[in-house]
């Protein structure tokens, strides 16, 4: 066997036990990376969602009190308001859904469903504080939670949710007296849930993961060719010529021309150790032929 095909045998074991471990770490890696981008990302939405309440409530709803008493306005609700504003991010953002699960809405699209609620009474129970982020199956896959409190801490928001002496007339005419209501100052009521399928960091990950594992395999590839190369170029083929030479002197060329002395290098301190032991030879031999 060759030295080139041992060393490149020996080169492609490591190269391949590398890549496989860096394979699998990276992999983990990048999944938790990605991950974590699609939270953070999830976070910010859900901030511009408070962001939106907010408005709504301090500035919104107070300039439509007075229309509010001839015809009700949604648009002065800040849950409404947020899931609108969400709608008009969401084009952007397709994988994204969001909403604000409730109890007790007053607008029944916002009910609450069974792992919704879960949610809630985890928060109410104080098991969760103030965020919790979890997986969870759907018939289309795996899907990644962001779920926050909706806590009244707004005296405003009882005005429509109190009794149903105190909401507005307008209100109860649009969505009726039996849903709504109750809700006291500091209470739990529901939870912000903002949701994307796993598949979305997972491809995330994965698209980094051949990004990265294709720019490693070319330059391993590359390593071994400079190595190959330079094999060659140092030791295969300075070694090839000392051995055409050695065995040139050993069939009684004594005319044959000397290696080349080039470098301090250990081929350049054999080199040397040869074409001294060859000049030694060449005096052996004259001086028997005296």
């Amino acid at each position: 066997m060759k030295i080139t095909l041992k060393f490149n045998l020996v080169l492609a074991g490591v190269l391949t036990a590398g890549f496989a471990i860096t394979a699998l770490v990276s992999y983990q890696i990048l999944q938790q990376t990605a991950r974590r981008e699609v939270v953070e990302r999830a976070g910010l939405m859900m901030e511009a969602a408070l962001a939106v309440r907010g408005y709504t409530i301090d500035e919104v709803a107070p300039l439509l009190r007075m229309q509010m008493k001839r015809d009700f306005l949604p648009q002065t609700v800040p849950a409404y308001a947020a899931t609108q504003s969400f709608n008009k991010l969401r084009e952007a953002h397709k994988e994204y859904s969001y909403k604000e699960a409730t109890l007790n809405p007053t607008n029944p699209r916002d009910r609450a469903v069974d792992w919704e609620a879960d949610i809630i009474q985890q928060f109410r129970n104080g098991v969760a504080q103030r965020e919790t982020i979890g997986v969870r199956d759907t018939p289309t896959g795996a899907s990644l939670y962001m779920a926050r409190p909706i806590q009244i801490k707004n005296p405003p928001c009882l005005v429509c949710h109190s009794t149903v002496e105190a909401a507005p007339r307008t209100m109860l005419a649009r969505y009726g007296n039996a849903n709504g209501f109750g809700w006291k100052l500091e209470e739990i009521v529901g939870a912000q849930i903002m949701s994307v399928p796993m598949e979305v960091p997972v491809a995330q990950a994965r698209r980094a993961f051949l990004a990265f594992m294709g720019s490693l395999a070319a330059v391993f590839v590359a390593i071994v060719i400079v190595l190959n190369v330079m094999l060659r170029l140092l030791i295969l083929q300075p070694v090839a010529r000392l051995a055409a030479i050695a065995d040139d002197v050993s069939r009684g060329k004594m005319d044959a021309p000397e290696f080349d002395e080039r470098g301090r290098d250990e081929i350049g301190v054999l080199a040397a150790s040869f074409n001294r032991m060859r000049r030694s030879l060449d005096k052996a031999m004259k001086m028997l032929d005296e």
